[in-house]
């Protein structure tokens, strides 16, 4: 047993079979002794319902995988480039393929037993879009391991060149307003880039900060449940106790009570005695007295 292995089965499974089977798993490793594995297994979080679907996707459809990451690296590179003609070209196979791709999603999970909501199909087209413009969420959706679905940053990342500027002899050959329009134009141009890398970076923190917070979450309702499992043992075991207390106590008082009435019997029993005692000594007593009387009349006579 290793993780990648476990982590391949668990995430192939429907979200509501997922924290059963991590459950057993960590368990087996545990019992194995292999306790690292055991937490790190553990530490496993549930997929939603969309991200589930999209790892679907990933493990019935390889070809379509592969056809979508050729295609998102394509388009970035287009989209660095500034080249508008194979930007929309390839733009038009973009709303092809994602479109074809999430009505595929609905018959593979229908397929699996599990339908999905417009909404969660519009998760999963989402994330198909955010695979296309950055190239770490395609090697995240690839791995056929998500936990959440992916959000589409706002546009594609910054190019990596910026256009190259005329040179200084065409500049100088044009009017200077127009000059300086084209110069104010690039530097709000450059000034929307920053700021929208800014914005993207500040998103991202922000989904990485949600995704850390969802997972204590997701912690923090394990432990809950643990504890209230816990509780619930705790309650019926006191529940368990209480009765048999009850019944100990009622056997203490049954107990009293005979040896009351023994204790009862026993002094009853024992003035009897005495009585008996007392009576057959006073008995005793007059047999001598009779027969020393009657002993004296046979020596007289």
């Amino acid at each position: 047993m290793d993780l990648d292995t476990v982590a391949d089965e668990l995430y192939s499974l429907a979200p509501g079979e997922f924290t059963a089977a991590r459950d057993e798993r960590a368990r087996a490793a545990r019992a194995a002794g292999d306790r690292e594995l055991a937490e790190e297994i553990r530490r496993l979080r549930r997929p939603t319902l969309a991200a589930w679907a999209s790892n679907l996707l990933v493990r019935e459809q390889p070809d379509e995988v592969g056809r979508l990451l050729q295609l998102g690296a394509e388009l970035r590179q287009a989209h660095q480039d500034l080249d508008g003609g194979q930007l929309r070209k390839l733009s038009a196979q973009q709303r092809q393929i994602t479109s074809a791709l999430a009505r595929q999603v609905g018959e593979l999970t229908a397929r699996a037993g599990q339908r999905i909501s417009d909404d969660v199909r519009q998760e999963v087209q989402e994330t198909l879009h955010a695979v296309l413009a950055d190239p770490q969420a395609a090697e995240q959706w690839a791995g056929g391991r998500l936990t959440q679905p992916l959000s589409a940053p706002v546009g594609f990342p910054t190019p990596s060149r910026q256009p190259t500027p005329a040179p200084a002899v065409r500049r100088a050959s044009r009017p200077a307003g127009e000059v300086a329009d084209l110069d104010a134009a690039r530097s709000r141009r450059r000034e929307q880039q920053e700021r929208l890398e800014q914005a993207r970076q500040q998103a991202a923190q922000a989904a990485q900060e949600l995704h850390e917070r969802e997972g204590e979450l997701a912690a923090a309702e394990e432990d809950e449940s643990r504890a209230e499992q816990a509780q619930q043992q705790a309650e019926r075991h006191l529940t368990d106790l209480s009765r048999q207390l009850q019944e100990a106590e009622r056997d203490q008082q049954r107990a009293r009570e005979a040896s009351r009435r023994a204790h009862d019997r026993t002094r009853a029993a024992g003035r009897a005695v005495r009585d008996a005692r007392q009576r057959s000594k006073d008995a005793a007593a007059r047999a001598r007295k009779l027969a020393e009387q009657t002993q004296r009349r046979g020596r007289g006579g």
